[in-house]
């Protein structure tokens, strides 16, 4: 969300940003802003003015008193009872007219970056950097459900038509342990990088939901609790950065570098849709997520730091990947940059996407009232946020397979993951 300022006194740069995200509809929705929350303000000098005339009757009325103008006391406080009534009216016309304004400026678009590439989706994202050179074997890598089934891997048939429906699965044996190993080696390497670890509540509140995340990403995203104002959370961002909804920091704690393992659960409504065969895009899976809070000078580095993060992480299991700066167009409403961390497929020879880096500013902040006290304890303004993946199994464990098959159909284990996994080299066929 916006500061109110920026709309009333830099309008035009509101609405440039606009059609650089190619939201033509919501220019409207600056001027309305404009309109409602001049009306606003005037509302509020009404009711100061109103007050400030009550005061000076009321102490007229005791003057008149001590002279004993009875008759004209009861003239003032006749007019001081039809300020008072003026004035009962106009706290709720306040809230209103601030409900127009907080109902529009909850969904203005962020200021975006000055270097973010202008596009209108996803197809005009940029190529950053290639880390790792892509190799394709002189043998067929087979689909990812294939291999896992080679391995007695995986189960969909039975979450499908037993269980749970499209969108879940079942993991076993040394796919299930290669799942769990990865999420312990990121927790680690991360921690080694100096994150503290959380594991955070996986159901929060609809007002930390509607201060981290879009109206459109959480009518697509997420799953609501019948009858309980809770919601499961699609990522552990959501309770992380909830976790200082109204909180104010001093700066000698910043920057607060997290680390969060949870499941995540999304609806995935939209033109991607599931996987009928798959675990690309499932309504259920795991991640460990990084989190930062940080004075707004320092966002840039962090920034710069969080996607190089995942971007070591897979190159240390020796997954080649490339970075792509996401354009105007498919920046989410709440972020000033994103860049996405893709994986290479050796089987579809190409690159997909494993986790996404962004920064929003203080968008978040802003929402949830998080702010920074200075060093002076006067001086308070909002903290920056910003979110980075280091790794979703069971997506990245997609890359992992076809990156590292082999041609007689066993999985190597890269060094890094030795330790994770019992100290297995390579994955083979076993029993189920």
């Amino acid at each position: 969300m916006l500061d109110i300022k920026m709309l009333r006194t830099e309008p035009e740069k509101v609405k440039e940003n606009i059609k650089k995200k190619f939201q033509d509809e919501k220019l409207v929705l600056v001027d309305e802003v404009i309109e409602f929350d001049k009306q606003f303000r005037a509302c509020k000098t009404k009711a100061d003015e109103l007050r400030s005339r009550v005061n000076k009757l009321s102490k007229q009325i005791g003057g008149l008193m001590a002279k004993g103008e009875k008759e004209e006391a009861e003239k003032v406080k006749a007019e001081v009872a039809e300020v008072n009534k003026e004035l009962a009216e106009l706290p709720e016309r306040e809230k209103a007219l601030e409900e127009e304004v907080k109902k529009r400026m909850m969904v203005i678009p962020q200021i975006i970056g000055d270097d973010v590439p202008i596009g209108k989706d996803d197809s005009e994202n940029v190529e950053r950097e290639r880390f790792g050179e892509p190799v394709v074997p002189d043998f067929e890598i087979p689909y990812h459900v294939d291999i896992m089934e080679s391995l007695n891997g995986i189960d969909l048939d039975t979450a499908r038509n037993k269980t749970s429906g499209n969108g879940f699965y079942y993991l076993r044996g040394d796919i299930a342990r290669l799942h769990s190993a990865v999420l312990s080696y990121a927790r680690d390497f991360m921690i080694d990088r100096g994150f503290t670890y959380y594991i955070p509540p996986f159901m929060i509140r609809s007002n930390v939901v509607t201060g981290v995340m879009s109206f459109a990403e959480m009518e697509n995203m997420m799953y609501k609790i019948e009858g309980e104002d809770l919601y499961l959370i699609g990522t552990s961002e959501h309770s992380m950065i909830g976790k200082f909804i109204d909180t104010i920091i001093p700066e000698a704690e910043l920057p607060k570098a997290l680390t969060s393992y949870s499941p995540c659960f999304r609806k995935e409504v939209g033109a991607h849709g599931l996987e009928e065969r798959g675990v690309y895009r499932i309504h259920q899976f795991e991640k460990q997520e990084m989190v930062v809070v940080c004075k707004p000078e320092d966002s840039d580095e962090w920034y710069g730091k969080l996607w190089r993060n995942t971007v070591d992480f897979f190159r240390s299991l020796d997954i080649p990947v490339r970075t792509l700066e996401c354009c105007s167009g498919d920046l989410a409403d709440l972020k000033v940059r994103s860049l996405d961390v893709e994986a290479w497929s050796p089987r579809q020879k190409k690159y997909f996407e494993v986790g996404s880096c962004s920064n929003l500013g203080d968008a978040q902040a802003r929402r949830l009232q998080i702010k920074i006290q200075g060093a002076d304890k006067k001086n308070k303004y909002f903290a920056h946020t910003l979110n980075n993946t280091v790794v979703a199994p069971p997506r990245m464990l997609i890359a992992f397979l076809e990156n590292n098959l082999q041609a007689d159909g066993t999985v190597r284990v890269p060094e890094a993951l030795r330790p994770y996994m019992g100290g297995k080299t390579v994955l083979e066929k076993c029993k189920v």
